[in-house]
């Protein structure tokens, strides 16, 4: 019988912690880590799309700060698909789905990310089990173990 290991070579992190989206301009952003959700969920709204250079590309706003729905940010990324996504209260909604890159602490690697309204969430940005696995191991009792509380 193999012994489990407390030791491993994936950073640890906690059940939050601040994230950048760089490619969509959001320089901070708290995020529950959520390995119940499959997919990762970003609040956006008045999301458009439209046409450029043969690609279909979404223009939409993100509120990236809690409790503050004055400020927002205006990004744009490619669609790459819609998604049937089922929420924890069981409903399921066709989203639409875009890639760009997330950074944590010195870690940045390529996201999906599902757009939807999170307004009446906890959290603006759900990182799920995808985005996680094989990247980090969660401390669910600890919070913001890579990046800074920013106290928001």
């Amino acid at each position: 019988m193999e012994k489990f290991s407390s030791q491993s070579e994936s950073p640890c992190i906690g059940w939050r912690e601040w994230l950048v989206l760089p490619e969509l301009g959001i320089s901070t952003i708290k995020a529950k880590i959520d390995t119940g959700a499959r997919s990762s969920a970003l609040h956006a709204f008045d999301i458009e799309r439209f046409q450029q250079g043969g690609k279909t590309l979404l223009r939409f706003k993100v509120h990236p700060l809690q409790k503050d729905d004055e400020t927002f940010i205006t990004a744009e990324a490619e669609l790459v698909e819609e998604r049937q996504i089922k929420d924890s209260g069981g409903h399921t909604e066709l989203r639409p789905v875009i890639r760009t890159e997330v950074s944590l602490a010195q870690y940045q690697w390529p996201l999906e990310l599902t757009l939807t309204n999170r307004s009446s969430m906890g959290f603006r940005m759900l990182l799920g089990r995808q985005a996680v696995r094989q990247r980090f191991v969660i401390d669910p009792g600890q919070s913001y173990l890579l990046s800074a509380d920013k106290a928001n």
